[in-house]
């Protein structure tokens, strides 16, 4: 009985010590961009709208199930689908983080298309965030087609467009969100 006893100890134990090791922090957090003072992170956090407000819970949010805005808030993704709009989409994932478009090739010439992959890489609006690949069909009049994946200009003009909108998106995002700290004047200076 002391040895069953013993070993779910030790089996607690190692869940315990695998659940704290997996802890390691705020994911994405950078620490200079956060005051090191808790109230002052939250005045921060508050100001651009991450953090819950129980005055907005009570007011009103009864019999609503929740405001969900998932994808939508993804700077990087809204801009990504917004560039390619004109294209048709063949795949779509944003939990696996690519947007993967169906053939396309305009009227002038239909022999030729165009197809392309976007993976995302981080969240941030950065430049290295993104791996846009860009694959060319041609084919001849017996329908025998060469597919090629090619890097050049397209691929950086897609990039800066799509990194373009997702800054202007972050902007209009974070002003929206941004409302002032109206706690007492005095619990910041504690």
């Amino acid at each position: 009985m002391s040895k069953l006893k013993n070993s779910k100890i030790i089996v607690f134990l190692g869940f315990v010590l695998i659940a704290l090791s997996s802890c390691g922090g705020m994911p994405g957090a950078d620490a200079r961009k956060y005051p090191p003072d808790p109230k002052a992170r939250v005045k921060k956090n508050l100001e651009e709208g991450r953090g819950f407000r129980l005055g907005d819970a009570i007011k009103g949010n009864q019999g609503k199930g929740g405001d969900f805005m998932f994808a939508s808030a993804n700077e990087l993704w809204r801009a990504s689908l917004d560039t390619l709009d004109f294209m048709p989409l063949l795949s779509v994932n944003y939990s696996g983080g690519i947007i993967i478009t169906d053939w396309y090739s305009d009227g002038d010439n239909l022999d030729e298309s165009v197809k392309i992959s976007i993976r995302f890489l981080t969240n941030e609006v950065r430049a290295d965030a993104l791996d846009i690949k860009i694959f060319y069909k041609k084919c001849n009049q017996v329908m025998s087609c060469k597919v090629s994946q090619k890097v050049g200009p397209l691929s950086a003009e897609l990039k800066k467009e799509i990194l373009n909108k997702a800054t202007i998106y972050k902007k209009q995002n974070k002003d929206k969100n941004f409302r002032p700290y109206e706690g007492k004047t005095g619990d910041l200076n504690n």
